[in-house]
């Protein structure tokens, strides 16, 4: 798993460095970090929801 990680953040710095401009830049980390945002979320309602049942 963190070997995909660390091939998947050299693909960002890579894309980001060979970019045509400043807006694909802002693009580029902006979906880097959606997935991630999104997994936080849903460990937050799953812990939010798990903890209103008790």
């Amino acid at each position: 798993m963190s070997l995909f990680l660390l091939i998947q953040n050299l693909d960002v710095s890579e894309k980001i460095k060979n970019a045509p401009d400043e807006s694909y830049q802002i693009g580029v980390v902006i979906g880097s970090f959606i997935p991630v945002v999104l997994l936080i979320g849903v460990a937050y309602f799953l812990y939010y929801y798990n903890k209103k049942r008790d």
